[in-house]
């Protein structure tokens, strides 16, 4: 099959490699008909991660199920399924308590951006729809499968809730989740930290009431002149670095509780800062099947529209112009067809 493979930093091509196969009976292939690059592929593509030459990339994906195993139940070859990024049994005490991305049989897509992936822990992974999916449906569905949900996981844990002050730290796909998240839980006032025009309208489209375009001490200044110099009920912090999450703990209120969802990189906590104004850390990697029965009804009956994040749709052959726009900030979010 072709799939998307990794090289070096920047080094991103199309090859061909032995198609996925059934390794132990509960596992599903599943034919992808979308897949994505995330902001978190591009650490690696920028030599921020160690890299496996030759792996195989991608963790996004959507598509119908071509084979299953002899233990599968719950899915059919043909059935169109939302594939969460981290798998899951969601029969273990940890998936119980709602922390699937924890479970210790957990295993993760990785040939997302590619022709077929293999999904272990079929029965507790994935969701099907009811039929094939409008084409029109597909971009908001395929956001399902991580920045939605990772948005979404980040408004949860910083415990945005009806008529709450949620300030969003990173205007890349899973930030404007996460302003999605915050307007969907009942935040009254939401600010969306971004200095980009057209990530910026997208928040305001999103429900964003409040754009702030500083970085910094600059930032912090302008929401302390928000919310009267009190500081957020809640703050999402939707990047990973030192100063995105130094930012969100200068502007969360006595009390509030920061969401963390970026891939750290470099964070140091400000552990006095935390200890001092009563300020909690909650979060880390989104346990997506938790969240996806919920936010795909959302979905289909309209009342969120994650796929506008993808602004750049291109043919898997382009697939490294995908990572240049991405890495370029000419793209917020770049949706594949095979």
């Amino acid at each position: 099959m072709r799939a998307t493979t990794i090289h070096a930093p920047g080094d991103i091509r199309l090859s061909e490699v032995p198609d996925p196969t059934i390794e132990a009976p509960t596992d599903a292939i599943v034919r992808v008909t979308a897949g994505c690059i995330c902001g978190s592929d591009l650490w690696p593509y920028r030599g921020e991660n160690p890299i496996r030459e030759g792996a195989t990339i991608g963790h996004e994906a959507v598509g119908v199920v071509e084979a299953i195993g002899s233990e599968v139940k719950d899915f059919r070859p043909g059935d169109f399924v939302v594939i969460p990024f981290c798998h899951c049994d969601n029969t273990c005490p940890d998936c119980l308590a709602g922390v699937q991305s924890a479970c210790p049989n957990a295993d993760g897509t990785s040939s997302g951006q590619a022709e077929l992936t293999r999904v272990t822990q079929a029965d507790g992974s994935l969701v099907k729809t009811d039929g094939m999916p409008d084409d029109a449906l597909v971009p908001s569905l395929l956001a399902l499968t991580d920045v939605m949900a990772t948005g979404w996981h980040a408004a949860v844990a910083a415990g945005v809730r009806e008529g709450s002050t949620a300030v969003v730290v990173g205007d890349g796909a899973v930030g404007l989740c996460g302003v999605i998240a915050a307007q969907q839980l009942g935040a009254e006032r939401i600010v969306a930290m971004s200095r980009h025009e057209p990530r910026q309208a997208l928040a305001r489209r999103f429900g964003a009431t409040h754009v702030v375009a500083e970085r910094g001490d600059d930032a912090v200044a302008a929401v302390m002149e928000l919310t009267g110099g009190i500081g957020a009920d809640a703050v999402l912090e939707c990047v990973g670095t030192h100063q995105s999450m130094d930012t969100a703990f200068h502007v969360a209120r006595a009390g509030s509780t920061v969401g963390f969802v970026g891939v750290p990189h470099g964070v140091e906590l400000p552990l006095r800062r935390m200890f001092v104004r009563n300020i909690g850390l909650a979060g880390g990697i989104a346990p997506v099947r938790r969240y996806l029965p919920d936010l795909m009804e959302r979905v289909l009956d309209g009342r969120i529209d994650p796929g506008l994040v993808f602004d750049l749709e291109l043919p898997l052959d382009e697939v490294a112009e995908g990572y240049r726009a991405m890495d370029e900030r000419r793209a917020i979010k770049v949706l594949l067809r095979p």
